[in-house]
């Protein structure tokens, strides 16, 4: 049997419209984990990497602004 994906919950739940700034995932990837398959939970890891570094980058630039 194929290795389960980990969920990228980090059990810091912070909603900021429909995205968790703290995983990565939207409010519909989130309710939707339990009933996915494999590849689609694959997929929603590497979308959540991609915003949380867009997030980071964000942070660094306010922060660099300030």
């Amino acid at each position: 049997m194929a290795k389960d994906i980990d969920n990228p919950c980090v059990s810091l739940c912070q909603l900021n419209s429909e995205l968790c700034v703290s995983c990565g995932r939207t409010r519909d990837e989130i309710r939707k984990w339990r009933g996915m398959k494999r590849p689609e939970k694959m997929a929603t890891v590497q979308r959540a990497a991609t915003r949380m570094k867009a997030i980071a980058k964000k942070a660094a630039k306010r922060q660099n602004a300030g």
